[in-house]
Parts: C-alpha cells; structure tokens; sequence
C-alpha cells in the first residue's frame, strides 16, 4: 500500500513543483522588468540633469547673486547660501529634538501612553506633505510677524527633520543588544550613562545616518519655503527677512521664458542633485561600516 500511495502523489507532486518553479520564474521576470523600468527613467533624469546642467556651471554661478530678466550675468550665489543657512539651521534645530525624543521612546518609557501618543504623532508628521507644513509655519510665524523670513523657513524644514530623526534613533536603539545595557547596569552606572556611553554610541553610525537621510530630504524641498522664506534677488544673510533658496529659485527660474534664467535653473537642479547624491551615499556608507 505504501509502494501505491508513493507512486501515485509522486506525479502530483512533480506537477506542484513544476507549477510552483513556473510562478517563479514569471515572478523574477517581472520583478527585473519593474527593476529595469524604474531604472530606464532613473538613468535619463540622471542624464538630462548631467547634459543640461553642467553647461551652466561656471565660477559666476558661485560668486554672483540671481540676476533680473534679460540680464546677461547671474549666478546662485544667494541661493546656494540660503539653502545652507535654512537647511543648517534647521538640522541644529530639529537633530536635538529627534534624538531626545527617541532616546525616551526607546529607553525610558517604550510602551506608555505618552510614548504611543507621540509615535501616533510622529507617523503623522512622516505621512503628512510639507506644503502643510509650510501653511503651518505660515500661520503660526509669517501671519504673526508679518513678514516672510529665513527663520520661517528653517522652522518648517525643522519639523520635517524631527519625524525622521526620531523614527532612526529610536530603530537604531532598539537594534542594542540588551546585554549591553544588563551589563552596565551591573556595573553601577546611572542610567544617562549608560544611554550615553553605551547606547547612543554603539549606534551612533544609524543615528548619524538618519540625520543625514533627514538632510537630503530637506535639501530640495520647496513647498515649505514659498510659505515661510518666500524668495530674495539680492544676497541677504539677515534670516528675519525673505531669503532666496536653490529649490525655489529653481521652482521660479525653469518656468520663465529666459533662457539664462532657464540655464541657471538646471545649474541648480544639477547641484542639488549632486548634493542628495552625495549624503545618501555618505549615509549609505556609514550604515554598512556599522555592521
């Protein structure tokens, strides 16, 4: 009977693996032709913001400020400083933040009212999109002073750091192994200790890569600062008052009909291209040279 039986399911089980290697291969096949499809159109933006904005690179472009319509001189001088100067600022303020919120997520109180309420809030801030947060800081800071600033503008890239940084760092602790923490502990060390000399620098490495990925999404947005640091022709390192930025003179200069405006504009899509390229990369390599 068991000789029977074993020939009979032998067939059909042949029939299910053959069937199974089938779906597989049409599940490969199509997973590569998604693969080459998102690539096809990444390596053609790659290349159209390579052909078109290297020709507008040159030293004007670093060391003049954005120029009027028809002018035959210009460069991004201004926008290039406002963007670091907002995107600086709002990495100082908004890192602090991240990481305190995490480490007492993680470490102090994981599973309290108060840490589920602000992982509810922290989702929601991920999801939300930033031209809500830029209405936001428009409301809360530009309505009330009555005036565009760079400090607006930090403020509403701020809280589009924090959500990042907090999601990392609190991941990132939870990666520790526990008997790190048993171990100092047994030793007598108070507990900010033990989160600062034992925690937070075995994973220093993700944190660091979180607050860079928190970089490079702030890098090119755009939304936020039409609200909040509105834009500026002229060089101004005053953050109290509007102040020009790459991804809005981008937004403004590749929809007007001059051609050195235009030039410039993929000037600065290459740039900050390059820029996001290069602190993913650097985030990329932190987080491999951790394990």
């Amino acid at each position: 009977m068991k000789g029977a039986r074993s020939v009979v399911t032998q067939p059909a089980a042949l029939a299910r693996h053959a069937r199974r290697r089938r779906v597989n291969r049409v599940a490969i096949a199509l997973s590569m032709a998604a693969m080459v499809f998102g690539l096809f159109w990444l390596a053609w933006i790659l290349w159209e913001t390579l052909r078109l904005g290297v020709g507008g690179i040159a030293w004007q472009t670093f060391t003049q400020s954005t120029p009027p319509p028809n002018a035959e001189d210009g460069g991004l001088a201004n926008a290039l400083f406002g963007s670091l100067a907002m995107v600086g600022m709002a990495t100082l303020i908004g890192t602090p933040v991240g990481v305190l919120a995490g480490v007492y997520l993680a470490e102090y109180n994981p599973r309290g009212w108060l840490a589920r309420t602000t992982r509810f809030v922290n989702d929601i801030l991920l999801s939300a999109p930033s031209i809500v947060i830029g209405l936001f800081i428009f409301e809360l800071v530009v309505v009330r002073h009555k005036s565009f600033s760079g400090w607006a503008g930090a403020l509403a890239l701020a809280l589009i750091v924090i959500p990042v940084v907090i999601r990392t760092t609190e991941n990132m602790l939870k990666l520790i192994p526990p008997g790190l923490r048993e171990a100092a502990y047994a030793l007598g060390t108070p507990q900010w200790q033990v989160i600062t000399r034992v925690t937070l620098r075995a994973a220093r490495a993700g944190v660091i890569t979180g607050v860079l990925l928190a970089v490079a999404r702030i890098a090119g947005e755009t939304a936020p600062l039409l609200f909040t640091a509105l834009n500026n022709q002229f060089w101004s390192a005053d953050l109290s008052s509007p102040m020009a930025s790459l991804p809005v003179v981008i937004f403004q200069f590749a929809m007007s009909p001059y051609e050195n405006w235009q030039h410039l504009a993929w000037a600065g899509v290459f740039l900050i291209t390059v820029a996001v390229l290069g602190l993913n990369i650097l985030a990329r390599w932190l987080s491999r040279t951790r394990h």
